[in-house]
């Protein structure tokens, strides 16, 4: 067995805590590839809510949402995920949460995540995560504005009440060039 990266490890953190028809959030579609894997967990039953501020991220998700057959249980939102309260009722449940912090690969990479905007959306998903429930943030920070948000986040997380929440960081320390690394925070 090789380490996975963060990405993938996300992927296997996810996996057993998100059943059929669960609710679940892509906080940052990009590519599309978060969302197809939430889709499949969650089923025909199930939800996701997938936002992205780019149009590009969007359509390019709708169409491989098409081709998997999967269109039905996820909704792309064009709004910046700091909103994603307005699109939860306020009694809503998440199972899971997923981001990638940075910008669209093969996109402009000058639109980026901000620090502020990822707090709150992080604050928002972490009110609707059920008990044993997981957000998940794969932290890219090797661009200008990238470094900020690291910081913000991860002073963020190791406030979170420990009795409350349990949190990973995974990543591998020994790669150059500020290789990614995977936040995981766990409702308890």
């Amino acid at each position: 067995m090789n380490l996975e990266p963060a990405v993938k490890y996300s992927h296997t953190l996810l996996k057993p805590i998100i059943a059929p028809g669960d609710t679940v959030v892509d906080a940052t579609v990009g590519n599309g590839n978060d969302t197809i894997f939430l889709a499949s967990l969650v089923g025909k039953a199930g939800h996701v809510l997938g936002f992205d501020i780019q149009q590009q991220a969007l359509d390019e998700t709708a169409t491989q949402l098409t081709l998997t057959g999967m269109t039905n249980q996820v909704q792309l939102i064009h709004d910046g995920h700091e909103h994603l309260e307005q699109y939860l009722a306020p009694q809503q449940q998440l199972a899971a949460a997923i981001f990638n912090l940075g910008y669209l690969p093969g996109g402009d990479k000058r639109v980026i995540t901000h620090g502020d905007k990822t707090l709150s959306a992080l604050t928002a998903c972490l009110t609707h995560l059920r008990r044993g429930g997981i957000a998940a943030l794969v932290v890219y920070y090797g661009h200008p504005g990238g470094e900020q948000e690291k910081e913000m986040v991860l002073e963020y997380v190791k406030r979170l009440d420990q009795h409350t929440y349990s949190v990973l960081q995974y990543g591998f320390i020994n790669q150059i060039h500020e290789p990614p690394f995977l936040l995981a925070i766990q409702k308890r």
